[in-house]
């Protein structure tokens, strides 16, 4: 398999951490996004999107998107498994799991900041955006697992909740936001100390800059 990332990349990071968790390997292919390498025409021929990530499987398919990518290991390879058997149980995991990457990410990232200091806002204005955009978010996620007082998000070993948490809690580092969370703060800690995760962390990345 082929991965296209970017060390930095959210959606990219939450793939890393899956295929690490089922102990798969992919040959990493790297796309800067400050230098805009996503919008090449190269690799608009993967993705048409240019976004990040793209996973290349054997056969040559392509999948886009990073929780379709991570429900596809885990279909694929079911242990240890991302998603709880229990409908309920399973339903919730995915609305936390959509929290960050439907609703946090795609408002915080570098396309979206971009287009806002384009019309005008300053770059100070665009980072208050993002902060606010975060911390609402997690407000809301905290309740969500307010209820588990277990390790992870929803139970004893990490799911996809836990795989789209810990790269959104780097990001709310990186904007400057207070982190007043004790629960999400506590899952955070849990998976550190998982070399799957550790492994992931953009710092271990070969394109780190």
């Amino acid at each position: 398999m082929i991965l296209y990332g970017y060390f930095r990349s959210s959606a990219a990071w939450r793939v890393r951490i899956a295929l690490n968790l089922k102990g798969l390997s992919a040959e990493p292919r790297y796309q800067h996004l400050r230098k805009g390498e996503q919008r090449s025409p190269e690799y608009l021929a993967v993705n048409p999107q240019g976004l990040l990530p793209s996973l290349v499987l054997e056969d040559g398919a392509i999948l886009t998107q990073s929780l379709a990518i991570c429900e596809y290991l885990d279909e694929l390879h079911p242990e240890p498994p991302l998603l709880p058997s229990n409908p309920v149980a399973r339903a919730r995991v995915r609305a936390f799991s959509q929290v960050i990457a439907c609703d946090i990410h795609p408002l915080q990232n570098l396309k979206v900041l971009k287009a806002l200091e384009a019309r005008g806002q300053t770059p100070e204005e665009t980072q208050v955006w993002a902060r606010d955009v975060i911390a609402s978010g997690f407000d809301a996620l905290e309740t969500l697992v307010a209820g588990h007082s277990r390790p992870f998000a929803f139970g004893d070993q990490p799911s996809l909740a836990d795989i789209c948490l810990v790269p959104q809690m780097a990001n709310a580092r990186r904007f400057g936001v207070e982190l007043r969370w004790p629960r999400l703060l506590a899952v955070e800690a849990a998976c550190a100390a998982l070399p799957a995760f550790a492994d992931a962390h953009p710092d271990r990345q070969p394109d780190a800059e």
